[in-house]
């Protein structure tokens, strides 16, 4: 795989501010799920990556390493997203978990998760930080907004926020949710939960709820 000059995009000279920084590991990290998506993660190389983010592949190095630290980075970087970026822990349970939702039935999050089901064969080490760093710190989250500690119920409402819509997405027969469906499906998890939180904000919103949170 390669790229030629005018492909590539310019950069400045000199030391990179940390905005800029922060901008090229983003590109490094769209580049690498970009290929590993299409491609397979055991079929991408460091070159590779770098030819698509138009760096140096000591640059790859200096902020990840290997393939397993990208692929790492890229789950942690949705985490990131969803749980630390947008209202933290000042988020509701409903709040939360609508977030959960919009996140991991987004492209992105299902090409991740497709790919983690094809190679975590091949990859054991690779499916248990997919796995810690993923499903692990959402189940972590959700339980932390409890009204008490209940982990056994954190893992069914983490289960009910995927649901058999997760499932199509997986199989490519459902588009990703608009944030009120991702909502409606969140607050249908809740509510069957028998949750306060969802019935509260199921009010708010008019009582509409999305009745496919719990399809198996």
């Amino acid at each position: 795989m390669s790229t030629s000059p005018s492909q590539a995009p310019r950069r400045k000279r000199g030391r990179p501010t940390e905005a800029e920084r922060t901008q090229r590991r983003d590109e490094i990290l769209d580049a690498a799920v970009r290929l590993f998506v299409a491609g397979g993660f055991g079929q991408v190389s460091l070159d590779d990556v770098a030819a698509t983010a138009h760096v140096a592949k000591r640059t790859i190095y200096s902020y990840f390493g290997d393939r397993t630290e990208i692929f790492v980075a890229a789950v942690e970087r949705l985490r990131r997203r969803t749980l630390d970026l947008t209202g933290g822990e000042d988020d509701t349970l409903t709040e939360l978990a609508a977030k959960i939702v919009s996140a991991l039935h987004s492209d992105e999050a299902i090409g991740l998760h497709r790919l983690m089901v094809t190679e975590a064969h091949a990859f054991p080490e690779l499916a248990k930080r997919f796995y810690r760093d993923g499903p692990e710190s959402y189940i972590r989250a959700l339980g932390e907004r409890l009204p008490e500690p209940d982990p056994d119920l954190a893992r069914a409402l983490f289960t009910l926020l995927l649901g058999e819509p997760h499932r199509q997405r997986l199989l490519g027969l459902r588009a990703a949710p608009t944030q009120a469906e991702a909502r409606g499906h969140a607050i249908a998890a809740l509510t069957q939960l028998g949750l306060d939180d969802a019935r509260d904000a199921s009010a708010r919103h008019g009582g509409h709820v999305n009745e496919t949170a719990g399809e198996t």
